[in-house]
């Protein structure tokens, strides 16, 4: 298998991240320039483009810290199989949050008292007992 092809190529794990929000995909364009301006590194929406879609393969190190500081992973996801694994997992992992309104819950949790967090937490206890008796 070339560096081009498979879950664990430079391009699969490019484009799992560009995935991984669940919201519409920022453009090449908009990433480019994010990462010129707030890391001082020079790449281009087509680099990235290329990248994405294996018609690259072989980015610097520069580059690959610059994608991994603006999606916000560690560098080695990109270097690593066993690293992207765990970071895929944790995105999944994000992801279902995210849909089952957990990401919600938690924003407005934030603004509750110690004690109204309890009572939530002792709520969702309840309910989640009521649901799964066997457990």
């Amino acid at each position: 298998m070339s560096g081009t092809e498979g879950a664990f190529s430079i391009a699969g794990k490019l484009d799992r991240l560009f995935r991984a929000t669940g919201r519409p995909e920022p453009s090449y364009m908009v990433i480019a320039e994010a990462i010129r301006a707030g890391q001082g590194v020079a790449i281009s929406h087509t680099y990235i483009w290329q990248l994405r879609t294996g018609r690259r393969d072989n980015p610097t190190v520069a580059h690959l810290t610059a994608l991994a500081r603006y999606f916000g992973v560690p560098v080695a996801y990109f270097l690593d199989d066993e690293m992207a694994r765990r970071v895929d997992g944790q995105l999944a992992l994000l992801r279902s949050l995210r849909d089952a309104g957990v990401t919600e819950i938690a924003l407005r949790a934030a603004d509750v008292s110690p004690e109204g967090r309890e009572a939530i937490t002792e709520a969702i206890r309840q309910v989640w007992e009521s649901e799964h008796p066997d457990r």
